[in-house]
Parts: C-alpha cells; sequence; structure tokens
C-alpha cells in the first residue's frame, strides 16, 4: 500500500470504527486499505492481516472480483459511476459457510484526493437458517436474493404474512423460516392445509369445541387455533377456507379471542398468522368469495415467492442439491449428464421445485446405470422463449450436431459432472466410479477434466450453485 493510502486508512480507522455494522474501505484496485473490528470478525481475519488483500478474496473466498463471475458488483459501480449503491450478495463468513448479505456502497475521498469505495456490510441470513440438510432453501439469483432479504425483514415484524406463489415454490418452508427468525421461535408452528379439511369440519378442526357426543368426547378438544397459541398459525391455501368461517377467522386474528363450537367463553391466543395461496386474493374479493376485510388483514405484509422460471440460474444448483440423493434401484448415488442439465434449464416448470424434484426422482427409478440423461427426462413442455432447439434434442437426445454421441463422450460427461458434484475431490469421484484414483487420474488428463470443480467455492464458470427444494 502506498503511504498516501496509509495515511488516508489511519484517518478513516477511527470513523469506521464507530460503524456497528461490518464496514471497509478498498482502493480502485479491490485493495483493502482499512476495516473495523467488526468486518474483521465477520470474516475471520486479524486487522493486521486483512489490510492489503483483496475484498473478493476475503468475502467472497475468489481470486478474482464478483463482476467477472456476473454478480453485482458494487466496486465496479461506485468506480465507474461515481454514485452510491446497494446490492445483494452472499458472502463466506469465518466459518467459510454462506450469508446472505446487503452491501451498501459509496464513493469515499481521501485525503489525498483519491476515491475510495466504502461498504458497510448488513447480514441478512445465513444459509444454514434456511432450512435442514434435506430441505434448504438456496440460490444466487437477483430474485431469490430479493425474496431470502424480504421474509427475513418480515421476520421481525408480528405483523400478519401473505406469501403468494405458484404451487411448489416452497411456502411452507418460507413460512416455518419466518416463524424460526422472529421472537416466536421457541414456540409451536401449526401448519394447516385448508384444502385437505372438509368444508363440514372446518370449524370444529380450527376453533375446537366443547364436547362431540357423535364421537363420544365428553371433554372439550382444543382447536388448531388454540394449539398454536404463543406461536404462528400458518394457513397454507388460505383461499380455499368456507365463506362462513372466513368472519370468525377475522375476529381472531383482529383481537385474539374466539369461541369453541358448544362453548360460551371466550379463549384468548396469543399467535402470529402466516397465510399463503397460490391464486389471485384481489380477483376472489371482487368476485365475493374471499372477504376484502380478511384479506387485507392477513396481508399486511405481502410477498411473492419468484417461480422457477424466474430465477433459471438457480436450477444447476437446486439439480445439484437433489441429486445428492438420487439413487437409483441399485443404489447407485446418481449424476446427471451436461445436455440433461441443459434440458432441464430450458424447461418451464409449472409445477416448480416440487416438480423438478419429482422429475429427478423419476429419472432415477429408471436408470439403471446411474447416468441421468435427456432421454430419461419426463418433461411435459418446454418454454417457447427456447424455441425448437430444446424440443429436438429431447427427441434425439443422444446426438450432437446430428452425430451420435460416443461412449468416450457419455464418460466424460458423466466424469465431470461427479467433479462438480464433488467439488474436485478425485478419492470420492473414484468411489462412486469404482474405479482407483489411479485409473480417474488418467481418464482426467485424458479428457482435459484436471481443474474441474477445483475452483467451485471460487465463483468461476464451472460452479455448480447452490438453491433450494421443496412444496
Amino acid at each position: 500500500m502506498t503511504q498516501s493510502a496509509t495515511s488516508t486508512a489511519i484517518e478513516l480507522l477511527t470513523v469506521i470504527e464507530a460503524n456497528d455494522s461490518a464496514f471497509v474501505v478498498i482502493d480502485e484496485n479491490y485493495t483493502i486499505i482499512a476495516a473495523n473490528t467488526a468486518y474483521c470478525q465477520a470474516y475471520g481475519v486479524d486487522k493486521d492481516r486483512v489490510v492489503g488483500r483483496t475484498c473478493h478474496e476475503v468475502s467472497h473466498h475468489s481470486d478474482r472480483p464478483c463482476h467477472l463471475n456476473g454478480e453485482d458488483c458494487p466496486h465496479k459501480y461506485v468506480f465507474t459511476t461515481g454514485q452510491p449503491v446497494q446490492v445483494l450478495h452472499i458472502h463466506y463468513d469465518q466459518k467459510k459457510e454462506e450469508e446472505h448479505v446487503r452491501i451498501k456502497g459509496s464513493p469515499i475521498l481521501g485525503a489525498d484526493g483519491r476515491m475510495y469505495l466504502g461498504e458497510s456490510i448488513y447480514q441478512v441470513a445465513r444459509s444454514a437458517e434456511l432450512g435442514c440438510d434435506e430441505q434448504r432453501m438456496l440460490g444466487r439469483s437477483p430474485a431469490f436474493l430479493a425474496f431470502i432479504e424480504e421474509i427475513t425483514s418480515a421476520s421481525r415484524f408480528n405483523a400478519p404474512v401473505l406469501l403468494n406463489g405458484e404451487s411448489g415454490v416452497g411456502k411452507e418452508m418460507a413460512a416455518r423460516y419466518v416463524h424460526t427468525q422472529s421472537n416466536r421461535r421457541d414456540r409451536p408452528f401449526v401448519a394447516i392445509d385448508c384444502t385437505s379439511i372438509a368444508e363440514n369440519m372446518f370449524e370444529s378442526e380450527l376453533f375446537g369445541h366443547e364436547h362431540d357426543a357423535q364421537n363420544g368426547s365428553s371433554g372439550p378438544r382444543p382447536g388448531l387455533i388454540e394449539s398454536a397459541d404463543g406461536g404462528t398459525l400458518f394457513l397454507d391455501e388460505i383461499g380455499e377456507i368456507p365463506a362462513h368461517v372466513q368472519g370468525r377467522l377475522l375476529r381472531v386474528i383482529e383481537t385474539g379471542v374466539f369461541r369453541r363450537l358448544g362453548g360460551y367463553d371466550d379463549v384468548h391466543v396469543d399467535i402470529r398468522v402466516i397465510c399463503a395461496t397460490h391464486n389471485n386474493l384481489r380477483k376472489r374479493v371482487e368476485q365475493g368469495t374471499f372477504r376484502a376485510d380478511l384479506y387485507y388483514r392477513c396481508a399486511g405484509i405481502s410477498i411473492t415467492i419468484p417461480p422457477l422460471r424466474e430465477r433459471r440460474s438457480d436450477i444447476p444448483a437446486l439439480v445439484n442439491a437433489l441429486s445428492t440423493r438420487l439413487r437409483n434401484s441399485s443404489g447407485d448415488l446418481c449424476s446427471i449428464t451436461d445436455d440433461a442439465l441443459q434440458l432441464l434449464i430450458g424447461y418451464d416448470y409449472p409445477g416448480n421445485i416440487r416438480e423438478l424434484r419429482n422429475i429427478l426422482q423419476k429419472a432415477a427409478m429408471k436408470t439403471t446405470s446411474a447416468i441421468i440423461t435427456p432421454d430419461l427426462l419426463d418433461l411435459d413442455q418446454f418454454s417457447s422463449i427456447y424455441g425448437n432447439p430444446l424440443a429436438d434434442r429431447r427427441r434425439n437426445p443422444r446426438t450432437s450436431n446430428g452425430v451420435q454421441r460416443s461412449i468416450s463422450e457419455i464418460e466424460e460427461s458423466h466424469i465431470r459432472t461427479l467433479l462438480r458434484q464433488f467439488n474436485g475431490h478425485r478419492a470420492r469421484v473414484a468411489d462412486v466410479l469404482k474405479i482407483s484414483e489411479r485409473t480417474l487420474y488418467r481418464k482426467l488428463k485424458q479428457y482435459g477434466l484436471q481443474n474441474i470443480g477445483k475452483n467451485r467455492r471460487s465463483g468461476r464458470e464451472d460452479i455448480v450453485l447452490e438453491s433450494e427444494a421443496d412444496t
């Protein structure tokens, strides 16, 4: 670092230490010239070791700037325009775990007359908080990052939340995330699928009853609303609630008071309500099938979950996450070829992530080689924006430019996929292929695959991104 930059860093350090959030000052060459204690703690780097390193090396674990990896780069924007900017990013914390952050970048004029970038970094969510290993919301696309920030912000309030989204986008998982990030996390989360309750049973299921002579019950039976006391009540597909129940539900949301069926005493509950729908509730209000006052009460915070076709860059990640649990009938771990992956990226997914999971599970069931090829993908339709070439490739899946794919080509594609799946870990790839590491090394050299998978964390083009899978 030059003497002028050092002088500027010393002057800035006393100022940025007053900032509670992580704050870092960066020069035009992406080099960190000053960082506050919060930044060093967040990324597990000592102060005397962070200065002089590049920002993308510390926070992205990458050897090149994030805009070269296809991400919005505050550094490039600020130094190009001289204007402040805000972006959503995924960084890696001191435990090398992913975290979603919002970055506010601003131009700073140093005492030496040079311009620097000042970055305030605010944590949105850690990837580990977005679900469990079996089902986790994962992604890097702008639409997904914006959605995560929205539901994280919503979790800090007690207002009702309405989750809008097509079937299969993960509405219940989003609702559980809002609950676990709220101050109600230690209390019950009660999920109700409104499509699965018979109309004549709605009131009894939701509000409970004092006695049920038909079933031989002489004592009170609490309903699902009462069982959620202190926690969160999730009403999936709220648009399916019968009209005669909507008024009672509105009163509970507004006052926290209701009566069991056949009862005369008020029951008091403290619940937060999260609702979800794949329908347009506004239209149902206009049609008179859904109460307007209930709609506006439920939609205190309205969030739309993006469909999979609006975040296509997350599809490779989702495929990778799902394929780690896919095994064929012989119990072998399945992998997917590059051309099959391209077909999946081009598909529109009317059933969203649930449909993608089903497609992969069905393909794994059909394959005998543990390799998922295009002919094993049972896709109902293709997005028109991708035109005929994709459809032609699916009809003739083992061809490339009209030439039949050779065994070597299939083998190369399979090894490439496994290298990406296991981050270039050759011992694990060899184990899956049931060959020695020496044999694998010869094949890597033969196909020129020596470096595939090694730079997964760095964000290069051979990355298989991580995304989400659920309902």
